[in-house]
């Protein structure tokens, strides 16, 4: 069995051994800059260890599986252009570092290399991957509408928030473990378990983003804090604040949403305020402990040995248990 390390070598291999069409050097230049700043290759690790766990030979899911790394860095530079965001994993995001016309063209791009990525999978399971991953983009695309449509929005119900996090975050994990699964020769109905496994374990995992968003440190979680407060995005925690609130508490983050003059860091302080008034903090991470435990009852009644899920076990542990 493969360890995360060295998973992550490969993929990382992977995408720096890509020879691009380098007639635009302005056009390639930001998608090397992104994919070099690293992270945990969530997404295409889970998959290369959803196809460890049915076979040992996983030399043919390597590329495919780093495809899922170059479309979900798409999505990260068009994300930050919709959010203004500053920071991506501690570094100035592509169209800071840039501009925005750059950051969406060189964006467009990355997402027709993830095909070329996809298209190197075994040609007996090319079309079923490729109707997996065309499907979890639109998916991926819908939650991000989504998203948007919900900034405008004075409240927000819960389920609501999370069929917009699953279709924005959940599912591209999902997809990632059904993909390695089907290019590991697994059986539907395990490769369908671990799709399930994958869209608990996304939901937990936004979740807990949501939580470090509000009272993570930058240092370690590589964004500035409480930037979705700033921005007015609809998070978890606000969601369940609005649902909890007061009629006087929900009166004031109404009006810190609407206060178009105030400073951020008291925008963002008085809303924390109201948070740990409501116990917010503890709520939320309560729910997402609740979707790993749901997320590994699906990994349970995958039919493989027990030892081959413990690296797969041991990273699900690990993205639950990030820290501030």
């Amino acid at each position: 069995m493969y360890n995360q390390a060295h998973l992550k070598e490969l993929v990382d291999k992977a995408l720096a051994n890509y020879s691009y069409n380098n007639e635009a050097e302005k056009l390639i230049d930001p998608i090397k800059y992104i994919l070099s700043q690293g992270g945990k290759r969530l997404r295409p690790v889970l998959a290369l260890m959803a196809c460890n766990l049915f076979t040992d030979k996983i030399d043919t899911a390597v590329i495919p599986a780093s495809g899922l790394e170059v479309f979900h860095n798409f999505t990260l530079v068009h994300d930050d252009i919709m959010d203004q965001a500053d920071l991506r994993r501690g570094l100035p995001t592509v169209h800071r570092k840039w501009n925005t016309s750059q950051a969406i063209l060189s964006g467009d791009v990355m997402a027709f290399v993830a095909n070329e990525f996809l298209l190197h999978t075994p040609p007996q399971y090319l079309q079923k991957v490729l109707r997996i991953f065309n499907k979890t983009a639109i998916e991926v695309c819908v939650g991000q509408q989504l998203d948007i449509d919900f900034e405008k929005a004075t409240i927000i119900r819960q389920e609501e928030y999370m069929r917009m996090i699953e279709l924005k975050t959940a599912v591209l994990i999902s997809a990632s473990l059904k993909i390695g699964a089907i290019i590991g020769s697994a059986e539907n109905k395990d490769s369908d378990l671990l799709y399930e496994f994958g869209k608990n374990l996304g939901l937990a995992f936004q979740i807990q983003d949501d939580i470090l968003d509000v009272w993570g440190d930058v240092k370690v979680f590589g964004k500035k804090s409480g930037t979705d407060i700033v921005s007015n995005k609809k998070t978890f925690p606000l969601v369940m604040a609005m649902e909890t609130a007061s009629k006087a508490q929900i009166k004031i983050l109404q009006s810190l949403q609407n206060d178009k003059d105030i400073e951020a860091s008291e925008k963002i302080s008085k809303t924390i305020e109201i948070y740990d008034q409501l116990n917010i903090r503890d709520t939320t991470e309560i729910l997402a402990y609740d979707y790993i435990n749901k997320a590994f009852g699906y990994l349970n009644k995958v039919n493989v040995d027990e030892t081959r899920k413990k690296e797969m076990t041991n990273l699900a542990i690990s993205l639950i248990g990030r820290k501030q």
